[in-house]
């Protein structure tokens, strides 16, 4: 439980702080509309206030109310997981904890005022749609979701594996001539 808590330790608080800072930076930077290109326009900056959930889905004119008990609730379900997860099972507890830091992070904007969560980096343009904007508690949310999938799927192959199976054809016998 001890190396667990360690990385949470670590994952949570760089997240949150790098998200907090971050946010400061595009309410102070991208005030008025203003927006910044980076890498050549390929990444826009652009200062956006999501009152709903992920791509901007609402249940409502002000659905926060709905979203914040929403996600303490995950939140409770994701310590559950991070409790019961092996010790050893590093990939699993890393997830978690990413998943967690975002949840916490969009949160905290949530609760504080009813603008919604500050959201920055984006539309980037995909050529056919634009990718919705986004930020950096987001980005820890999307990875950490896709770890943890990887994660569950690493888990069940293994379990397969070690599982006995039916038993199966005899082997071939060796050919020796005539």
């Amino acid at each position: 439980m001890r190396a667990k808590l360690a990385i949470f330790g670590v994952i949570l608080p760089l997240v949150l702080v790098l998200d907090l800072i971050t946010k400061r930076w595009a309410l102070e930077a991208l005030a008025g509309g203003r927006r910044i290109d980076l890498f050549g326009g390929l990444l826009p900056l652009t200062l956006a206030f999501n009152r709903g959930a992920a791509f901007g889905i609402r249940i409502g004119e002000d659905s926060r109310w709905f979203f914040v008990p929403i996600t303490v609730l995950a939140l409770v379900l994701l310590g559950m997981l991070l409790v019961q997860s092996r010790k050893d099972d590093l990939l699993r507890v890393v997830s978690l904890s990413l998943v967690v830091a975002g949840a916490v992070g969009n949160l905290y904007d949530r609760v504080r005022w009813s603008r919604g969560v500050v959201d920055f980096l984006g539309p980037v343009n995909l050529g056919f749609a634009n990718f919705p904007i986004f930020n950096v508690a987001d980005i820890a949310i999307t990875c950490g979701a896709g770890l943890l999938a990887l994660s569950f799927w690493l888990e069940e192959r293994e379990e397969r594996r070690s599982r006995p199976g039916p038993p199966g054809p005899p082997p071939p016998r060796e050919y020796r001539g005539v």
